[in-house]
């Protein structure tokens, strides 16, 4: 197999995760956290039945449900719905330069657990990524301040603790089994999770006030974490978690290039110069073995 495929799919998992950050910030307030999370891994579950089906019956151990089934949880259940509590207290340009200390986070986590050595040269490349990542944003943040603002900021924080752990632990699942029934139970898990949650949260009630962009927004990530996490998972199988997580960085990437596209926003020196700083720091980080 061509090594630069597992690192496309990361790059395009990269900007799939800007983009659904930018389109929970329209549904969020309508919906509630944990509600939009469950809307949005019930559509991902049904756009992963199809192909289940299509590939057959696939054996899981049972020794192996429940971790697949706890780390499903995690990367969904509690991953997304921190980052919809962040969203609904924070800009989505600050979420998403939060959420890109992921990959640092990771290559921490994979260091301590054994699972990689980590060389100087690519611990630059995450944090040079990371550099360009909060340059590109410097304009945008604005001086959120308060108890709001503290609320989001560990919210995103323990979103991305998350991830990274989740994305180091799936390592031996993925090699043992094909990607897509490893997604299904994950996703399937984890929509049964949120049920309760969503519905103490209130969110039920909510739906019928949710106007037609917040179900576009909701549609939209939906359909993007279906197909989305499957190539995580694949790309996780194929590259080092290190790796794969430092395209994670072009998530608020995205956010601001399509604030460029989509609302008129100038490209700035500082957007320019952030491209630069991501572009070198992801070669560092994937160059070599």
């Amino acid at each position: 197999m061509n090594p630069a495929l597992p690192l496309a799919a990361a790059a395009v998992v990269g900007v799939q995760v800007g983009a659904a950050m930018v389109a929970s910030r329209f549904a969020v307030d309508q919906t509630g956290p944990a509600m939009l999370a469950l809307l949005r891994y019930t559509i991902g579950v049904l756009c992963l039945i199809p192909p289940v089906l299509a590939a057959g019956r696939v054996a899981i151990d049972r020794r192996d449900l429940a971790p697949i089934a706890l780390f499903g949880i995690v990367q969904f259940a509690v991953v997304v719905a921190l980052i919809n509590v962040a969203l609904a207290h924070l800009s989505a340009a600050r979420v998403a330069l939060l959420f890109a200390l992921a990959p640092t986070m990771t290559m921490v986590v994979a260091a301590l657990l054994g699972r990689e050595r980590i060389g100087a040269t690519k611990a630059a490349g995450v944090l040079l990524s990371f550099a360009g990542v909060a340059l590109s944003l410097a304009e945008k943040l604005t001086a959120e301040t308060g108890g709001s603002a503290w609320t989001g900021t560990a919210a995103v924080l323990g979103s991305a603790l998350a991830a990274a752990v989740c994305s180091v632990l799936y390592g031996p699942y993925l090699r043992r089994y094909p990607t897509l029934p490893v997604s299904a139970l994950a996703m399937g898990a984890a929509v049964a999770a949120l049920v309760p949650l969503a519905v103490a949260e209130g969110g039920v009630a909510t739906l019928p006030d949710v106007d037609a962009t917040g179900w576009a927004a909701i549609v939209f990530v939906g359909l993007n974490s279906g197909g989305g996490y499957v190539l995580w998972l694949w790309a996780l199988r194929h590259a080092s978690p290190t790796r794969a997580t430092a395209f994670l960085s072009l998530s608020p990437l995205t956010a601001a290039i399509l604030g460029a596209a989509l609302l008129g926003e100038p490209v700035t020196p500082h957007l320019a110069g952030a491209i630069l700083l991501v572009g070198a720091g992801l070669w560092l980080a994937v160059r070599g073995r």
